[in-house]
């Protein structure tokens, strides 16, 4: 049998201002301590995956849609509620695309969007 030459999602990286203020933030949003920390960038863990973040000197004032992530939850509503009460801004509620499929997004503090999906269909290969 041939190996995959594409493994999967490995990291997804955000963009922030002030990365010290910022590593506190996604701290307490994510419930979860960084495991490497350095000026140029942090990194979390978060169910086997990596968020990372990345320092932006000169923040645009409004950042561009063009590729989401969505952290995999088990109760959307509660997370999504988590992430409210931790100073995300609302952006889409949660909300069905389908069957018992449910996304929503939120924004951080520096205008990132950080999606939500509860997909009990999608199972991890081994």
């Amino acid at each position: 049998m041939e190996k995959q030459n594409i493994l999967g999602l490995r990291t997804t990286a955000y963009k922030v201002g002030a990365i010290d203020i910022a590593k506190k933030w996604y701290t307490k949003a994510f419930e979860t301590e960084p495991y490497f920390v350095e000026p140029f960038y942090v990194g979390f863990n978060i169910g086997g995956y990596e968020l990372g973040l990345l320092p932006e000197e000169n923040q645009p004032n409004e950042k561009p849609e063009s590729v989401l992530t969505y952290w995999g939850v088990n109760d959307i509503e509660k997370v999504y509620n988590h992430f409210l009460e931790s100073g995300a801004i609302e952006y889409e509620k949660p909300h069905s695309v389908g069957g018992p499929l449910m996304i929503a997004t939120v924004k951080d503090p520096w205008g990132n969007i950080i999606g939500l999906i509860y997909n009990p269909i999608f199972k991890l290969k081994e």
